[in-house]
């Protein structure tokens, strides 16, 4: 007796239970990165402490010395959407010490038992990570007036939607090389090498206009730049010019749909290299 063929109902549900478990992986994942957010307002409010006293301290010194001409409005108002960057960047870049702890505390290999891929457990580490950073730059919206940005809706929102791209695209890039580094000391050095000279490079917290032409060409190249450009154009339409290429500025439009490719391609550059380093040992 022949068994009979599968019929496509059978396969949907199939199919449909598979999904079920990667979706139900992600949603984990985040939750635990959720209940460690609110679990540590502490470490909330100490996060968000370097970002406001770079608001008060740079709005008001640096003011004098950047001319409203160059800026096209208060520095102060120039500077918030650079604030709000600052805020989602250290969130975005504890994900990667956190996946090297987990690694040596067992958390990881207690996963990848798990029914699900190990590339969703990387999207499911990753989203968590975004979802923590955005509510946290989330925060500094409560302080729009202090950067020159009223209470309107629309683009309070579309700086929150802002916010989540980016912060996804931070977090993506921070995995990159999370997954090559096994000791939390040189992931948190190679940290304070580049996070630095990027943020500043990036024209977040002066246009680049008044910064040397080797680094406005630079900007191109640095995901920082195009954050903190459509941040800034959608607080500020009439902000000055930022990333250029060749003495055309990307759209906006543009300017997110690269930040979105640059973040898949990174989290799979990631998940790639998770999968292989840790189905080795």
């Amino acid at each position: 007796m022949t068994t009979p063929p599968l019929s496509s109902r059978t396969v949907r549900a199939g199919a449909g239970g598979g999904l079920r478990q990667e979706l139900r992986a992600v949603h984990g994942l985040v939750l635990r990165d959720w209940l460690r957010l609110v679990a540590n307002p502490t470490n909330t409010v100490l996060l968000l402490l370097q970002p406001l006293l770079f608001l008060l301290a740079f709005g008001g010194g640096l003011s004098a010395l950047v001319p409203d001409t160059a800026l096209g409005g208060q520095y102060r108002a120039f500077l918030y959407p650079g604030i709000l960057l600052m805020a989602i960047q250290a969130p975005a870049a504890s994900v990667g010490i956190r996946l090297i702890t987990d690694r040596h505390s067992g958390i990881i290999r207690e996963l990848l038992v798990t029914p699900a891929r190990r590339s969703t457990l990387l999207c499911g580490i990753c989203l968590g990570g975004c979802a923590t950073a955005t509510a946290q730059g989330a925060v500094l919206l409560a302080l729009a007036p202090a950067g020159g940005l009223p209470y309107r809706p629309l683009p309070l929102l579309g700086l929150l939607a802002h916010l989540a791209l980016a912060a996804f695209t931070l977090t993506a890039l921070t995995l990159v090389p999370a997954v090559r580094t096994r000791r939390p000391e040189t992931f948190t050095t190679f940290l304070a090498l580049t996070s630095a000279p990027l943020l500043f490079g990036s024209g977040a917290l002066v246009p680049l206009s008044t910064l040397p032409s080797w680094v406005a060409t630079a900007a191109a190249l640095n995901p920082l730049a195009y954050t903190a450009d459509i941040l800034r154009r959608t607080a500020h339409p009439a902000a000055p010019a930022g990333v250029h290429w060749g003495g055309w500025q990307p759209p906006p439009a543009l300017e997110a749909g690269l930040l979105l490719l640059t973040a898949v391609t990174a989290l799979l550059c990631a998940a790639r290299r998770f999968g292989h380093d840790e189905s080795t040992g």
